[in-house]
């Protein structure tokens, strides 16, 4: 029994698990990655914050444009987890600091209820009033489509994010953009 149980536990599969750098581009499946992820985030912050639309905002209302992100929308087959895409955008603004950017509606609901947590437990001086949260002035709204091409063992993946800014109070597009990925797997 005892030989049994120690040829069994040296048949445990032979997993190795190598630590990278996070930085490090790692394509194992040809699927939406973390890499892919990054660096569709990285270029429509920078298309929208060198965009005219900026500047034109600036010109007419005298400040800096307030925004939203808002979920990304996966129109895909796969399974992708959009948040990550959504948060790196909201850094990339944040950091950028060309727009200023408000909370999610569901970070909003963990804010008011902090809000009203403070309303009974915390000193007058303190605490925090209701009714001066700051609205956003447009919304950023995107999708990550997808096309793939497939021939036996090989196929070609292309994923398209296309995004709008909408001013939200009169529902004018400012801005559209677009970034493109395409990958070739074989085998």
């Amino acid at each position: 029994v005892a030989a049994a149980l120690l040829a069994l536990a040296g048949c445990g599969g032979g997993k190795e698990v190598i630590r990278t750098d996070a930085g490090e581009q790692i394509d194992l499946s040809g699927n939406w990655n973390d890499t892919d992820a990054q660096t569709v985030s990285a270029a429509l912050a920078e298309q929208i914050q060198r965009g005219a639309w900026i500047e034109n905002f600036l010109a007419e209302k005298g400040k800096k444009p307030t925004l939203i992100v808002a979920p990304v929308r996966n129109k895909t087959a796969e399974h992708i987890a959009t948040k990550t895409l959504v948060d790196q955008l909201e850094r990339d603004f944040i950091n950028g600091g060309r727009v200023r950017v408000v909370a999610s509606a569901e970070e909003r609901e963990q804010v008011r209820e902090e809000r009203a947590d403070q309303q009974e437990f915390s000193s007058p001086e303190t605490m925090k009033k209701w009714g001066r949260e700051k609205g956003a002035d447009v919304m950023l709204i995107g999708e990550i489509n997808q096309i793939i091409d497939r021939e036996g063992k090989e196929s070609v993946r292309y994923y398209q994010v296309d995004c709008y800014l909408v001013d939200l109070e009169d529902n004018t597009k400012l801005w559209a953009g677009f970034e493109k990925i395409k990958k070739y797997v074989k085998g």
